[in-house]
């Protein structure tokens, strides 16, 4: 079996203690909140702090603005060193994706998860393997049948970065079929589904919400979900398709899982009254009827934790990706 990611059942919903909201009554940003995003523009992690700035903005959840910086060199290396080198006057947030474990794995920079404050987990991630809408396969069986049949190399998947979450898959593809083939990183995940879209590679593992309008227009083909069971959104996304309708890549023959985190997280030293009220703007957020259209839209596992559970499920989280990250052969030497 090839498992590529563990991902806990204790996942439930926290609500804040009434001394977390005393101390978070207590602080109130004064000047802008910088909302750093470690990955480029157009992927799942940039649409998701834009569409929370919206948010935000819409239902004036906040007295100052949310300012969106994008901070992607390094693998997303340059934002988490920034965050981990700011101040902790509660001005600054990033959010994350499980480039927070892979980006100091592979490339060996002075970062780590526990350098920064965790504020919340605001869901996980799915990913989807994604082939041209003109393609010849139209299951996940027959994509993997012409892999194995092919000479190594032969087929060009298209991801987002190098050593990490796309390349891991990919690498859980060429074990799955034993056959090598060819990764070609990207900047962001909206440059890979373009890519595909022009046929310039064979196939992609993009998240739900960076393929989403590519499918519903036509040009994408979803085969199955990395995940242990269909996404749970019955609601038609092409005139055929929703994305309950999409199967595991498990139950298909192609033996891969993995789930990816969308979480928060404040610079070092953070305040218990700045994570607190961050909390509870998060909190607002998801109360809102568009996080429920946005989760559905995006197809994403709608989880959410705080404190102690969230710390837990990330001390899991590293130690996976470590193994994930060695097994691959993507740590730095």
């Amino acid at each position: 079996m090839k498992k590529v990611f563990f991902c806990s059942t204790a996942l439930f919903l926290l609500g804040l203690a009434p001394n977390t909201l005393l101390a978070q009554a207590s602080w109130a940003p004064s000047k802008n909140v910088e909302f750093i995003v470690p990955a480029g523009t157009g992927g799942g992690a940039d649409q998701m702090a834009r569409f929370i700035q919206g948010v935000v903005t819409k239902h004036k959840l906040m007295e100052q603005p949310l300012v969106i910086i994008n901070k992607s060199g390094g693998a997303g290396a340059e934002g988490f060193l920034d965050v981990k080198g700011s101040r902790p006057d509660g001005h600054k947030i990033i959010i994350t994706l499980s480039n927070l474990f892979t980006t100091p794995l592979a490339t060996g920079v002075p970062f780590n998860w526990k350098d920064l404050t965790p504020v919340s987990m605001l869901a996980l991630d799915e990913f989807v393997l994604w082939v041209n809408a003109e393609a010849p396969y139209k299951t996940t069986a027959e994509l993997t049948k012409a892999i194995k049949e092919g000479d190594n190399g032969k087929f060009k998947l298209g991801g987002t970065g190098s050593k990490q979450e796309d390349q891991i898959i990919n690498v859980a593809i060429e074990k799955a079929t034993s056959k090598k083939i060819t990764y070609i990183p990207f900047k962001g995940g909206g440059d890979v589904a373009v890519q595909l879209v022009g046929k310039h590679i064979d196939l992609t593992v993009n998240n739900p919400i960076e393929a989403v309008a590519h499918w519903k227009g036509g040009s994408l083909r979803a085969l199955c979900v990395f995940d242990t069971a269909p996404m749970p959104y019955p609601k038609k996304i092409t005139p055929t398709q929703s994305w309950k309708d999409v199967p595991t890549c498990k139950s298909q023959g192609l033996d891969v899982e993995y789930l990816m985190l969308r979480g928060i997280f404040m610079p070092p030293k953070a305040t218990p009254a700045q994570v607190a009220y961050f909390e509870n703007l998060f909190k607002k957020v998801r109360e809102t009827p568009d996080w429920n259209v946005f989760m559905e839209t995006g197809a994403f596992k709608d989880t959410f934790m705080t404190g102690n559970a969230f710390q837990e499920w990330l001390l899991k989280a590293e130690v996976e990706h470590y193994r994930l990250m060695k097994d691959a052969g993507f740590l730095s030497k």
